[in-house]
């Protein structure tokens, strides 16, 4: 019996030996791999190819010369068109980016070798995203490799968005309200913000197991973003992010569009059409939107001379997200095309950045006498009109405060709720507005 104990316990001694030898030629191994298959700035090693001479001194001075010299090679019109901007917003843009970011100053490196301009790292990224160009096509002009181009690209959008999303991101101000108001009155539809819709942005290299989630329709990976224009293509609101299997509907349940409003934090609004009062401004929307007091709809298969007129005019000034959409396809190609990029962070950071440009590019380009064909508040009150919609700087709820565990302020918050989704003022205040646009501007024709 000791015998036999004593070989089942030598046989488990080798056992354990042998098991203990294998884990150790695993660790090693994959050490091994982990050595050969590192980080690829991991400096000069034996066996590894040098690397390129991209003369980046000489070329980053000839886009000095081209760009941004007192008499450059190019016009102001060429910059813009290659650039999408000004020399005004690129010079804003990159003074600010440096100061973020000290990625983009340039500096040497150990060797004392001068690196990149900060001139051709934006150009890089703006030649990316106004053309959709791949990482690996910026290195003739730009002189730079594929992962620089990338990581100079990441950098970017990450700087736009800290910087300039609080005030290119953000929902209109009481000021920015009347002016908005202002214009909706002049058409015809006094109250309205804006018009909302969604647009998808394909996915090409969505990862295999999303493919289901994020496929709707078209049979294809996309995202969608959820925007709210006015009339001069400005976009106030931008969600980013819902898989592509969802509708508008779904986008909307999970959109912040409404949160503020909700909350009682918003500007305070009240219209009077059609000698009633209503107090929340609305948006224009299509057929798929639920008839809430802040959507105003067209209306499907219109037969009277009023509700065709009415039809027509929300139809067509609701082209307003749509013409939108197109401006900014054709501005940055790179969400005109599909996303080849791998993260989803990495792709809202560029959908962001490119709506961030697209408001700072109107904002530059728009005139300063813009605004001379609203009413003063002297011509206001000397005019025998008066405004059909006003804005004030309190609060929407009078109630205020932030909803938290105390239920007193609670009540408060789901009365705005309720009454955002009311669907009998969404009734009426359709039934208004046609009646409203049929006395201002229907009837001129008959």
């Amino acid at each position: 019996m000791k015998r036999l104990f004593a070989k089942y316990r030598k046989s488990r001694d080798e056992d354990l030996e042998e098991l203990c030898t294998t884990n150790a030629l695993v660790v090693a191994a994959v050490a091994e791999a982990e050595a050969s298959s590192g980080s690829r700035r991991r400096g000069s090693q034996p066996g590894r190819a040098p690397n390129e001479e991209r003369f980046r001194e000489s070329r980053g001075q000839n886009m000095m010369e081209d760009y941004f010299v007192e008499r450059p090679v190019f016009s102001e019109e060429v910059f813009r068109t290659r650039y999408r901007m000004s020399h005004n917003v690129f010079n804003r843009i990159s003074s600010d980016l440096c100061n973020y970011d000290p990625y983009f100053v340039q500096k040497s490196d150990a060797a004392g070798k001068v690196g990149l301009l900060t001139q051709q790292k934006l150009t890089c990224s703006l030649r990316m995203l106004a053309y959709g160009a791949g990482a690996d096509q910026c290195a003739e002009y730009c002189r730079m490799a594929k992962s620089t181009s990338i990581a100079a690209l990441k950098r970017f959008t990450r700087g736009i968005v800290s910087l300039y999303s609080a005030e290119y991101l953000r929902a209109p101000n009481p000021a920015d309200l009347r002016r908005l108001l202002a214009k909706a009155e002049r058409r015809g539809f006094p109250g309205m913000i804006g018009s909302i819709d969604c647009m998808h942005w394909q996915w090409k290299n969505c990862p295999t197991g999303w493919a289901g989630e994020y496929s709707g329709r078209k049979r294809v990976p996309t995202i969608i973003l959820e925007a709210v224009a006015s009339y001069d293509t400005w976009i106030w609101h931008a969600f980013f992010g819902m898989p592509g299997s969802c509708n508008d509907l779904n986008v909307l349940a999970k959109s912040p569009l409404f949160d503020e409003l909700t909350a009682g934090r918003a500007p305070q609004i009240q219209i009077q059409v059609n000698n009633r009062i209503h107090n929340l401004g609305y948006y224009l929307a299509d057929g798929i939107y639920p008839q809430w007091a802040t959507f105003v709809k067209s209306i499907p298969r219109p037969t009277r001379p009023k509700d065709l007129k009415f039809s027509q005019a929300q139809e067509g000034y609701r082209k307003d997200v749509e013409r939108c959409f197109g401006i900014l396809q054709t501005r940055f190609s790179i969400v005109r095309g599909a996303a080849r990029g791998w993260e989803r962070d990495d792709l809202r950071y560029i959908m962001l950045t490119c709506i961030i440009l697209h408001n700072m590019i109107i904002e530059d380009e728009r005139p300063d006498d813009s605004d001379e064909d609203f009413e003063s508040d002297e011509e206001e009150d000397n005019n025998m009109r008066p405004r059909l919609a006003q804005v004030w700087e309190g609060p929407t709820g009078d109630d205020f405060d932030p909803v938290g565990r105390n239920g007193y302020y609670f009540n408060g918050f789901m009365d705005r709720y309720d009454a955002i989704r009311s669907a009998n003022s969404h009734s009426n205040l359709q039934e208004d507005l046609i009646e409203h646009f049929w006395n201002l501007q229907g009837n001129m024709e008959i």
